[in-house]
């Protein structure tokens, strides 16, 4: 905690100095949240992909959750080499440039019907433009193809702001969150997250579909360790990846369940046990299927032969296994075959949203931050659960 109110006091000190902000609302639509451009942390090196500023979007709180707040990250994957995030630096996966407006819905939403325990508090949606997972911190730009890779940089940049600018220092109540490659770095940067506050503030941390699992693939191999080792090496991440993990593989710190064990705050799992993106990247990914056997399963899970399906039931048992066993971790763990269930309504907390054991999403992730209720819903195994909702998002 002091190296934390040190860290703050230089932020603040920053702030005063005018090292934070420059702010620019780009126009928005009505029902459109404001953007926020943190043009003065491109003098930090506090840049997507391409050298733009970073951006989030901020909704403020009001009555009783004035002095509450949930920050969630935005996802979209990974660039594991520098073609690949090359291209992303020609669209909102790396550049701010190319960022809109855009409505909160889901966890972020503003109703207090559709969202009854945070619609009134300060909500943050932080935009993803930098393919680490917010981990990546190298000093030499790749002048090759102009890459700068400061995830890490992005996320501290973005919590100076709220903390000296927004007032986020003051908070009684905080949830750090996340959707996908957002997810995992809720889980990732967690503790990081609660050490930025008092002892007094409730800080918790929810993930949704960033429970990434080190699964062997259809051909017996562990092809998603691959991905992240390459992410890894390129944005410099081991030393922004949790302490209790990096004296083993780093690459395996991205891997939740070798994380999860020694975090010290609140965490609440929000992921389908036949994950979409997981089907098509950590089960069968194209290497592992030369001859595209699974090509229509990865589309829709009801294109599954009765092999493939014996398949998927054996990755879900696996995934099963690999979820943390202490009891105060919340879970809802459905039997869907969707990617990121929290921001949008319709799978939050609506008519005919999903639900485990007759409780949806929005209820059981309320229940639990406000310890209501240890909320861990399992799901039976496919297709038991009429509610599902099989998209992906992010």
């Amino acid at each position: 905690m002091a190296a934390s109110r040190a860290w703050l006091a230089r932020a603040t000190a920053a702030a005063v100095l005018g090292f934070v902000l420059v702010v620019a609302s780009a126009e928005a639509a009505s029902g459109d949240v404001e953007m926020v451009f943190l043009k003065a942390a491109v003098a930090k090196g506090a840049v997507c992909l391409d050298g733009s500023p970073p951006v989030y979007h901020f909704s403020p709180g009001s009555g009783s959750g004035a002095d509450n707040w949930v920050v969630h990250m935005e996802g979209g994957g990974w660039c594991r080499n520098p073609d690949e995030c090359a291209v992303r630096k020609g669209n909102f996966r790396g550049s701010s440039k190319f960022m809109r407006p855009l409505s909160f819905s889901g966890i972020l939403g503003g109703s207090q019907k559709s969202n009854p325990d945070f619609y009134n508090w300060n909500r943050i949606k932080v935009r993803y433009c930098d393919g680490s997972s917010f981990t990546g911190d190298v000093e030499a730009v790749d002048t090759a193809k102009n890459l700068h890779y400061r995830g890490f940089r992005v996320w501290r940049a973005i919590m100076d702001d709220l903390l000296t600018v927004r007032g986020m220092n003051k908070a009684k109540y905080a949830l750090l969150s996340g959707c996908s490659a957002g997810g995992l770095a809720a889980i990732l940067h967690c503790d990081r997250f609660r050490d930025l506050f008092p002892a007094t503030t409730k800080v918790k941390c929810f993930s949704d579909a960033g429970y990434f699992f080190d699964g062997k693939d259809i051909s017996g191999n562990y092809y998603a360790r691959s991905i992240y080792k390459n992410v890894v090496n390129l944005h410099g991440s081991a030393k922004n990846l949790p302490a209790s993990c990096t004296s083993k593989q780093p690459e395996l710190c991205m891997f939740p369940q070798y994380v999860v064990p020694t975090m010290r705050t609140p965490l609440f799992i929000l992921n389908a046990a036949y994950d979409s993106w997981q089907v098509k990247n950590v089960l069968a990914p194209s290497p592992a299927d030369p001859k595209k056997t699974w090509a229509q399963c990865k589309l829709d899970i009801k294109s599954c032969s009765p092999s493939q399906l014996t398949t998927l039931q054996n990755f879900r048992t696996d995934f099963l296994a690999a979820l943390p066993k202490t009891p105060s971790v919340g879970m809802f763990i459905d039997s869907c075959n969707a990617h990121c269930q929290s921001g949008s309504q319709d799978t939050w907390l609506a008519d005919g949203s999903p639900t485990v054991n007759k409780t949806q999403i929005g209820k059981a992730v309320g229940d639990w931050y406000f310890d209501r209720e240890v909320s861990r819903q399992i799901d039976c195994p496919y297709p038991c659960n009429p509610t599902c909702k099989n998209r992906e998002d992010d």
